[in-house]
């Protein structure tokens, strides 16, 4: 060879490891500072990879910075996964004095109580930060998860034990086993320290705590988390072996004792006035506190009253958070543009000139659809407020229409699809106006693909939005079942998956295990995952309790069509499915493609019979229960909810099915139709003396 190929070779080899290096160090940035990773871990694996055997080959060409001589930056399998014992649920939000009132109201209608008896809630600050529940057995810390999906998180035991004021051991007599639940955060103070080291560092800065805090917990390498001023307060129990006390207030005492720091302003209250006094308290001082904190946590004091209320969907019915108000800024609309969702939902978002809201950068608001359009009166120029609702979802809250300009026009909602050109129609008495096109319609394909792999749904690790973007564009899916095909489909191709750019033999590799091991699902993901309308996933888990497994359901659902039949009548006596939901679930099963997209699915896919957690002792396990008439002593809702922790079922009318009738004070025709029936008609001290 001659030597001046030679050369050329050695260059070219030489600037493709410098295009590496600074690839890798980027995404290396963007994930250990921000903890906002720009790629998937498979693309980075990829990345990463191609790097490191450009290393090994030409070892004179190695850069001093290299990943591959940063101790902790080697990528590892990631996380272990960790399955909470008890699962660590989200709490619903109150934003307004009437909310929490509401909150209070509730409670007490659940529990039959007098509107003027003395409840006691405890207040304490909503730290932004980062869930966490750490385990201790015999005393000794033995591992510490994140939140995740509240089901499962990942393990971060290494990371926690170097947080300054977690203790490695708890004193004694403790409970055998106890799990810590609160907040890892960073103070206002040592946040702003760690930003300036960053900057002298040459190094980015952190947008806020809350990411500061997030990103060191989720190091790799514990070391790195080591160096980062970390903190965690405690604020609530998971799983544990033997109560510390009957109310949350004697917990959090008993949590004090243990070692554990505590957030403040705490307080315990009786009523709506005093706890909206503590809260404007509290709001006033916000900007003092030494953190940052986005609400007040209202929690029932008593944990036998908690036990009582138990829980709806996700969240417990004895807490709630109360968000201070959104943050608000002005900008202008630069344009309108308008989204197609997964059910053909045009979605109308003003793209705006980037403005900073609560420490975020928004460029994006929602305009939800084009009835607000019109009573907001907003067009393209104008000047707008912006507030980030919940300090989550940025939105448009008001309009300055004296400063339009004086060629200004009323913004015009298309009546066609912008994607696909088919009629968008608006049905009578629904806000959202939907492209009719269907499955013909890229945008709801695509966004129906984004569905089925999110988190919530099939979440395939390496998996992501923009991977399956990719492969939807590169015509290797075109419907989700075929994520399950892509492996024998790379077996035959003739640019297999490892040789395309961004891919390498070990990432694609790993897709395809990640692929497979989704191959057996739970039923309310696999019912969540299809994307139904207004099947979310406290539907889903309801609709795979009640039917148990995905044949028994799908079959209810066909036959549901008719809705005369019984299995119509058992579809809206499910508790939380009205008439309007029950119709679009029989809708997607009338829809011939949607029946052969399911049986092209179920080929390679096997979902899961539902387990309903039940309590094997009890009487009334597998029952199908009806209450009617006034309930005395309690109110209908608990009773209820104790029938269904027992592992009955609770339906809203009397069929053929019907194991027992409670009947309270003036029961009408429900007990007439069950006494006909030949169904058990219970009183309440009947049914009282049963289930104990």
């Amino acid at each position: 060879m001659k030597q001046e190929n030679l050369f050329e070779d050695s260059e070219k080899i030489k600037k493709e490891y410098n295009k590496l290096y600074r690839e890798v160090r980027k995404h290396n940035r963007a994930y250990y500072l921000k903890d906002d990773p720009l790629i998937s871990d498979a693309e980075y694996d990829s990345l990463l990879q191609q790097l490191l055997e450009l290393e090994k080959k030409h070892p004179e060409i190695v850069r001093q910075g290299s990943p591959s001589r940063i101790p902790g930056v080697t990528p590892k399998s990631g996380f272990l996964k960790i399955r909470h014992k008890v699962p660590m649920l989200s709490l619903g939000n109150a934003f307004s004095e009437d909310d929490v009132s509401e909150f209070i109201k509730r409670i007490q209608r659940f529990l039959n109580m007098d509107a003027s008896s003395a409840l006691e809630i405890v207040a304490e600050p909503k730290i932004d930060g980062l869930s966490c529940a750490i385990r201790y057995e015999n005393g000794a810390l033995v591992q510490a998860a994140t939140r995740g999906d509240g089901e499962v998180g990942e393990d971060i035991t290494a990371n926690v034990r170097t947080i300054i004021d977690v203790p490695h051991s708890l004193p004694q007599p403790c409970p055998d086993v106890l799990e810590v639940r609160g907040e890892i955060y960073m103070r206002k103070d040592d946040f702003a320290a760690l930003n300036s080291a960053q900057e002298e560092k040459g190094q980015k800065i952190f947008a806020n705590p809350r990411n500061a805090a997030a990103g060191s917990v989720r190091q790799l390498d514990s070391k790195i988390t080591a160096t980062r001023p970390l903190r965690f307060y405690a604020y609530a129990l998971g799983e544990s072996s033997a109560p510390l006390s009957d109310t949350q207030d004697g917990i959090r005492l008993k949590l004090k004792d243990m070692g554990f720091s505590l957030p403040e302003p705490y307080a315990v209250l009786t009523n709506s006035i005093d706890i909206m006094a503590h809260y404007e308290d509290v709001s006033a001082g916000r900007a003092q506190m030494d953190y940052d904190i986005d609400g007040i946590v209202y929690k029932v004091n008593r944990l036998d009253l908690q036990e009582r209320l138990g829980f709806v969907a996700r969240a417990p019915r004895w807490a709630i958070a109360h968000k201070f108000p959104a943050e608000q800024a002005v900008t202008t609309i630069e344009a309108i543009d308008i989204q197609v969702g997964r059910t053909g939902s045009l979605t109308p978002v003003a793209r705006l000139t980037p403005i900073t809201v609560g420490g975020v950068v928004v460029a994006n608001a929602t305009l939800h659809n084009e009835d607000e359009i019109k009573r907001k009166d907003i067009r393209v120029g104008d000047h707008v407020v912006v507030q980030r609702a919940g300090d989550v979802i940025p939105q448009i809250v008001k309009s300055f229409a004296e400063k339009r300009s004086t060629d200004s026009a009323e913004y015009i909602f298309p009546t066609t699809c912008p994607v696909c050109g088919a009629h968008a129609v608006r049905e009578d008495g629904e806000a959202a106006r939907r492209c009719t096109g269907g499955l013909t319609c890229k945008a709801q394909v695509i966004e129906r693909l984004k569905h089925f792999v999110s988190k919530n749904a099939y979440d395939i690790d390496g998996l992501g939005e923009k991977i399956v973007l990719q492969f939807f564009e590169d015509g290797l899916i075109k419907d989700p079942a075929d994520i399950f095909t892509l492996e024998d489909q790379d077996k035959g191709s003739l640019t297999p998956l490892r040789n395309r750019e961004g891919w390498g033999s070990v990432s694609a590799n790993k897709l395809f295990d990640a692929i497979n091991g989704k191959r057996s699902i739970e039923l309310p993901r696999f019912i969540y995952a299809l994307g139904i309308r207004q099947v979310g996933q406290a539907t889903a888990k309801m609709l795979a309790a009640n039917y148990g497994s995905y044949d028994a359901w799908r079959s209810a659902m066909i036959s549901a069509a008719d809705i005369e039949s019984d299995a119509y009548q058992e579809l809206i006596n499910i508790d939380g499915i009205g008439a309007l939901m029950a119709q679009d679930l029989i809708e997607f099963f009338k829809e011939s493609h949607n029946l052969t997209f399911l049986d092209k699915l179920t080929q390679y896919v096997t979902p899961q019979n539902y387990e309903k957690p039940q309590r094997q002792d009890s009487p009334v396990t597998g029952k199908v229960v009806v209450f009617t008439g006034t309930l005395e002593k309690f109110s209908r809702n608990e009773a209820k909810a104790k029938a269904e922790s027992l592992g009955a079922k609770v339906t809203g009318s009397v069929s053929k099915k019907t194991d027992y009738l409670v009947a309270g004070a003036d029961a009408g025709s429900k007990l007439k139709k069950a006494q006909e029936a030949g169904v058990k008609v219970l009183s309440e001290d009947e049914w009282l003396a049963l289930i104990s």
